[in-house]
């Protein structure tokens, strides 16, 4: 079974979740303003579950004879997110943070699923759907937190 097209796109997805989660530790380290103590929070919340995902992505890319890319200059060629910019303030890294996720959302559900379908791969499906779930939920919850601007 020649699955490259998949492994690709999990190399993405991986490459993606790694984009975010040096995103998301900058964050927690240079969020400011009067949010300060729950953002710091949650951000370090929202990197600790996206170095699980990167996990299970990586070892999933290897279940199915892959290789999962592991080089700094690899994710960023693959990615599909943007690196933080220096000075994003509270608001931005919100904002930019609920396009990150909704971007992975699109990505999966555009792409993702219907690779894995296409080669019978159920366990990749249920990851993706995971992986769809928690973002979603961050999308619902980083959109609660804006209602109060």
């Amino acid at each position: 079974m020649n699955n490259q097209r998949l492994i690709n796109f999990l190399n993405q997805l991986l490459s993606n979740y790694f984009v975010l989660y040096v995103k998301l530790h900058r964050y927690h380290w240079f969020v400011q303003g009067r949010q300060f103590f729950q953002l710091h929070e949650k951000f370090e919340e929202m990197y600790t579950m996206a170095a699980a995902d990167l996990d299970e992505i990586a070892e999933r890319i290897l279940m199915i004879d892959g290789k999962p890319l592991a080089t700094m200059v690899k994710y960023l060629k693959e990615a599909t997110l943007t690196e933080a910019n220096a000075d994003d303030k509270e608001q931005e890294m919100i904002e930019q943070l609920t396009k990150d996720y909704k971007q992975i959302i699109e990505e999966i559900r555009n792409d993702g699923y219907a690779l894995a379908a296409e080669y019978n791969d159920e366990p990749t499906t249920d990851l993706l759907i995971a992986i769809q779930r928690k973002l979603e939920k961050y999308v619902w919850m980083l959109h609660a937190y804006r209602a109060y601007e």
